[in-house]
């Protein structure tokens, strides 16, 4: 059981964690579940509530033995340094406030782990994706509804919950889209021809007209369009294309830095249209293009 100075203290954290780095209601979740767990675990390790005093005497033991209690109940080595570092996070700033000395926690390693490189489209294959994802619905709006997002999450490198959170007030599209992504961070995404035609296509066809205060896209019902209902016309479209899985809303945005990388495109232009906080999240896509010339050269070179 936790003690309730303690529950007091993760609420004021993730609150502030809310208020002033502007995280997502989903980093919030999963925030509290990895440092619940991590306390949970300690009160059963330790035989004692966890209140204040016990979590300002974890040992360097204890943490490993958390640790390895994680891998062994099947938590993947990435899962794992995510849950680590949520509870360093609220560590240091427990310490802060209460005044004690968090080392033990903080001096912890994260297990090592390979990073997923993104899995882009290949170009025909993005354009052809747009192209299939309007001939899934019967509707003509729907249609033009479906085919607008997946050309912003191409055509601008929106992540979807960006494009689904445009209002009446950005129709008609401007040149440039004045986009607030993750943590609040804003970046300005310049707007294809493409892609403001297509919302304007849908804008023009849609039955429940487009309020100024009121998000673009809508249900068939009228109601806000999910995330899930552009993810399974994508399943849908992606299975006539003959595509693999990996082919996802997400897919089309790491498509758009990608095939800006090869086109020419320099790292940090590419950071400020994604929104990245690091350069070494971008820095990501030059594997990807380095692979995509590996693969090139393998099929072509007479030596390969």
């Amino acid at each position: 059981m936790i003690a309730p100075a303690l529950s007091d203290a993760l609420g004021a954290w993730l609150a502030g964690q809310r208020a002033l780095a502007g995280a997502a209601e989903n980093t919030l979740k999963a925030y509290q579940t990895d440092v619940l767990g991590f306390l949970a675990f300690m009160t059963q390790y330790n035989g004692d509530s966890q209140g204040l005093a016990p979590i300002a005497r974890v040992t360097v033991r204890d943490m490993r033995a958390w640790m390895a209690h994680e891998r062994g109940r099947g938590v993947g080595a990435r899962s794992l340094a995510r849950s680590l570092s949520a509870v360093k996070s609220f560590y240091r700033w427990l310490a802060e406030r209460e005044g004690f000395e968090p080392t033990a926690v903080l001096s912890t390693r994260a297990p090592k782990f390979q990073r997923k490189l993104p899995r882009p489209l290949e170009v025909d294959a993005a354009s052809a994706m747009i192209d299939t994802v309007e001939l899934q619905a019967s509707e003509p709006w729907v249609a033009a509804r479906d085919m607008a997002v997946v050309t912003l999450l191409y055509g601008c490198g929106l992540r979807i919950s960006e494009a689904l959170g445009l209002t009446g007030s950005d129709v008609p599209l401007p040149e440039v889209l004045r986009i607030i992504g993750k943590g609040g961070k804003e970046r300005i995404v310049p707007v294809l021809d493409a892609a403001r035609d297509a919302v304007d296509a849908y804008v023009d066809l849609c039955p429940y007209g487009v309020a100024a205060d009121a998000p673009i896209f809508r249900a068939v019902r009228g109601g806000v369009l999910s995330p899930r209902a552009i993810q399974k016309v994508m399943e849908q479209a992606r299975l006539q294309l003959g595509l693999p899985a990996t082919a996802t809303p997400h897919a089309m945005r790491h498509s758009f830095a990608t095939h800006l990388l090869a086109a020419g495109g320099d790292l940090r232009t590419i950071q400020e249209l994604l929104g990245h906080a690091s350069l070494s999240t971008t820095q990501a896509y030059t594997a990807v293009d380095a692979a995509h010339l590996m693969s090139v050269y393998e099929k072509a070179h007479p030596k390969a």
